[in-house]
This record gives C-alpha cells, sequence and structure tokens, in this order.
C-alpha cells in the first residue's frame, strides 16, 4: 500500500502540492487528473524519491520514502515501473538496449543470453515482437511509448507509475495504450498509477480516480462518480478538457 499524508512542496515562490492527502490500494489502477500544472507529475516524483517533500511524507509498504538512505531507496525504486510522458528513450540505442537498461545499470553479473530473452519477453507483452534491433527514430509515437513500457516492465515491479501515457498520440493508438494499462494490469496484478488529462483514459482504465486542485486532492472515487458530478469545480475541469 502506498500512502501519501500532507505533502507539500514549493518551488521558488511556487507552491505547487498543499498537503496532498492519498491512499493507494494493493492492486489498484488509479487516475490522477487535475488541470496543467496542478502538481500531477510532482507527485509522481515523490513516490518514488525524486523529489524531497517540504513538508509530509509518502510511505510504501510501511518505509517513509525521505527518511531511507541511499541504498534502502535504491532498493525499493527496484519495485517500481515508470513510464515518462515521451518515453525517454535514448536514440543511440536500439531497442533492445532500451528496455535492457534498467537490468544493465543495477546488475553488471547479468547473463546476456538470459537478459535478451527477458528483452524479447517484454516486448511480446506490449505487443511489439521481433523490433529489438530498430532505432527509436523509426518507430511511431505509439510504438515509442510501448517500447519505454516495455522498459518499465523489464525488472518485473510491484507499482507502475504512467505519466501523460497517452499525451502525443491519435484517439486510435491512445485506446490502444488504455488497453494495454488495463491488460497488464489484470495480468501482473500490479499497482498503477497513471497521471493524464484524458478522460478517456479515466473511463477505460481507472478503478479509482483522485481529482487534483489547487495543490491538494479535491476528489477520489470512481471513474462514473467524477463523471456525473455536479460539484462546479470538477464540472469545470472536464468540461474543459473535452474542448482540449
Amino acid at each position: 500500500m502506498i500512502e501519501i499524508k500532507n505533502l507539500h512542496k514549493t518551488f521558488g515562490r511556487s507552491k505547487v502540492l498543499n498537503g496532498v492527502d492519498l491512499t493507494i490500494q494493493d492492486g489498484e489502477t488509479i487516475v490522477i487528473v487535475g488541470r496543467s500544472g496542478c502538481g500531477k507529475s510532482v507527485l509522481l516524483k515523490h513516490i518514488v524519491g525524486l523529489l524531497i517533500p517540504d513538508e509530509g511524507y509518502v510511505k510504501v509498504e510501511g518505509k517513509i520514502i525521505n527518511q531511507l538512505g541511499e541504498k534502502e531507496l535504491y532498493e525499493i525504486r527496484k519495485r517500481f515501473g515508470f513510464l515518462f510522458q515521451g518515453a525517454a528513450l535514448f536514440d543511440s540505442m536500439t531497442v533492445e538496449e532500451n528496455v535492457a537498461l534498467p537490468i544493465v545499470e543495477s546488475n553488471k553479473a547479468f547473463d546476456i543470453i538470459e537478459l535478451n530473452k527477458l528483452v524479447a519477453e517484454k516486448l511480446e507483452l506490449v505487443g511489439l515482437p521481433g523490433i529489438q534491433k530498430l532505432k527509436p527514430s523509426e518507430l511511431s509515437g505509439g510504438m515509442k511509448k510501448r517500447v519505454g513500457l516495455a522498459r518499465a516492465l523489464i525488472t518485473n515491479p510491484d507499482y507502475i507509475l504512467y505519466d501523460e501515457p497517452t499525451t502525443g498520440l491519435d484517439p486510435i493508438m491512445s485506446d490502444s495504450i488504455d488497453n494495454l494499462i488495463k491488460d497488464l494490469s489484470q495480468k501482473l496484478k500490479v499497482t498503477a498509477i497513471v497521471v493524464t488529462h484524458d478522460m478517456f483514459s479515466v473511463k477505460n482504465v481507472a478503478d479509482k480516480v483522485a481529482m487534483m486542485h489547487e495543490g491538494k486532492i479535491y476528489f477520489t472515487g470512481k471513474p462514473d462518480e467524477l463523471l456525473s458530478s455536479k460539484d462546479q469545480t470538477i464540472y469545470d475541469f472536464i468540461k474543459r478538457t473535452e474542448t482540449l
């Protein structure tokens, strides 16, 4: 279980997180929504210890992230997979090298045959078999997202964090990524945290949805409860996303 309690973060004069409280249960898929700049991605970075809060804490399975030493933090990060907004692939590397990178960087004694087999397995899982030798420049936007996801899966994580997984994709490819997130959550029994502004993703993948507003969690509940809410702040946000 992930517990986020009274989380605050300020950058310069900008108060980004202003007392975030949120509990994420094991095995659930939670989608976090909110206007651009409301702190969604900053919250993700706190969960894996990439940022340290000014106040409050993130607790993962009973361990407070910002109180861990470097070695303990490194170990707990191995249990997380992170799909970055732009996929964050290295252009100079092949698909195979990109996907294998987390294991190569963390385990110098890896078996190359076993690693190649594992890479092939993860690419198959995301629907991209046989593309190991291609370079990122040869891939479409949707394929890059899938390769980034294969890399996030290579360590067999318990938690997968998705930062705007459908941004920049056409509706058909967005649906494909949504279906992949949903299928992986069901097959692998992982906890998934999806940051997005895409209300179709909320409908398609979420067990629970949390809406951020003014640096706090403004709403938590089922997707249908959010989409049918008469609250003016929620209504305005949904209407705004529909016009984007």
